[in-house]
């Protein structure tokens, strides 16, 4: 059934409001596209409730059009996750923490009847069973990646899923197969491997939510039906609405003082995320490359777990002989606000799909350095779709080099190929950007909410 153009609130003879309880992965790129999906749905007059950890409930940004509809449930104490030097998909002592909250979640559920559906992703595969309700599961992945995952058989890793009927380099290199062997497939002391969780978790839902739609990735979404026995209904791409803020320069002058003393287009933003984390050595090797490049940067540089002083990690001398070209900031940067300034030209993420949706929301181009998990196959994606460029590494060791990051950093802020890239960047922004065709997918999600939740009344 076509989901895109219906208006999800005109179902005559039904309740008009629904009530969604929410339950993320509690990582900061999970949550944000969990919460514009709730904030869609509050401002459309239905009732949300979003639950999370209270320390990450603290750091969402203000909402814009806030309403009474959505309400933030702050979840009980969870121990904090030993440092890790590299980036498991979701750390093993989390996912057990996250298990052991199923009693407080069916009792919530339970309290705060009537609640229509529950909404989670990958992480809580029981959420569905725990709550009694019809579960909707939310792919936060771009369709290509939730395409390649489709059947969560391991030996479908190794190169283009079978399935796929049309040339792609999507697939996994050899070195982040080993990572994603041991993180999502081995028992882990969770005792439920993340390929368990996918599988189970897409088996007890009623419906799929993908973030994704038709316009952007063409080839891929129509696979997604043919995988799932159930709806899956697209959501759009969930842009931020974060406000913009007319005090974001007294907040952080730093960082806007040097974004206005830039050339238009000539930055590039450098952020890797809440979760990924380089290797010290990796560390070094991006940023002279950056120096190498010799590109203006802005870099928002976050505090790998265990390390005392982010900054420490950083070549001797790096910042004296960047400056003034470039400026690293650590901690928390206004990453919305600054991809939208106009300084900045291009973008160098680490590929989790909320950073690659927000820099492409504002017409930047990537500069594509997956660390970890799905990131591998969101960065081919984009290269294949001609938004950015890939950083070169080694295919077994997963090592890169400072010349490999110049060679890509300049290949995409300028030069022939770079023009070609930004261009085409500019080009999807139109689609991330058109409010209309998002819009209306909400609507066509709400349509199939109602839909599912009427024929069940009628069992």
């Amino acid at each position: 059934m076509d989901y895109s153009a219906a208006d999800g609130n005109n179902l005559k003879g039904e309740r008009d409001q629904l009530h969604v309880v929410m339950l993320p992965y509690f990582a900061f790129g999970h949550v944000l596209p969990f919460l514009e999906l709730g904030r869609a749905l509050a401002r459309r007059g239905h009732r949300v409730s979003l639950l999370a950890p209270a320390a990450l409930l603290r750091r969402l940004p203000a909402p814009a059009g806030a309403t009474p509809l959505l309400s933030f449930v702050a979840l009980p104490h969870l121990p904090p996750s030993p440092p890790r030097p590299t980036c498991p998909q979701t750390p093993p002592s989390l996912q057990k923490s996250l298990d052991s909250l199923r009693p407080f979640f069916a009792e919530f559920v339970a309290g705060c009847s009537p609640a229509d559906f529950v909404v989670h992703d990958f992480a809580a595969y029981w959420a569905a069973s725990s709550a009694s309700l019809p579960a909707v599961f939310f792919s936060t992945f771009p369709a290509s990646t939730a395409a390649f995952f489709g059947r969560t058989n391991p030996a479908d890793f190794i190169g283009p899923p079978r399935w796929v009927p049309f040339p792609t380099a999507v697939a996994f290199r050899r070195h982040e197969l080993l990572r994603i062997f041991l993180d999502s497939v081995l028992p882990n002391a969770s005792g439920v491997p993340e390929s368990a969780r996918l599988k189970m978790g897409l088996a007890g839902a009623a419906i799929v939510a993908q973030r994704s739609c038709p316009e952007l990735e063409p080839d891929w979404f129509p696979l997604l039906s043919g995988l799932h026995d159930r709806p899956v209904v697209p959501l759009g791409l969930l842009p931020s609405t974060q406000a913009a803020d007319g005090n974001l320069s007294a907040h952080h002058p730093r960082i806007f003082e040097f974004l206005e003393a830039q050339k238009t287009g000539s930055a590039i933003y450098v952020a890797l995320g809440s979760e990924a984390v380089l290797t010290a050595e990796l560390l070094r090797e991006l940023a002279l490359g950056l120096e190498l490049s010799n590109v203006p940067f802005l870099w928002a540089l976050r505090k790998p777990a265990g390390a005392e002083d982010a900054a420490a990690l950083l070549p001797e001398g790096f910042e004296e002989r960047t400056r003034p070209r470039g400026l690293v900031v650590t901690g928390w940067a206004p990453q919305v606000q600054v991809l939208g300034h106009d300084a900045v030209g291009a973008f160098l993420t680490h590929c989790g799909w909320s950073s690659v949706v927000e820099g492409l929301q504002h017409g930047r181009a990537l500069v594509l350095l997956p660390v970890c998990a799905d990131q591998g196959l969101n960065a081919r994606a984009m290269a294949e779709k001609g938004v950015g460029v890939e950083v070169e590494r080694d295919e077994d060791s997963g090592f890169f080099s400072r010349s490999a990051v110049a060679e890509a950093v300049r290949k995409v802020v300028a030069g022939e190929e770079g023009a070609k890239v930004r261009a085409k960047a500019k080009e999807v922004s139109k689609v991330v950007g058109d409010v209309e065709m998002q819009d209306k997918y909400v609507d066509g999600f709400v349509k199939c909410l109602k839909e599912h939740r009427a024929r069940e009344s009628n069992i």
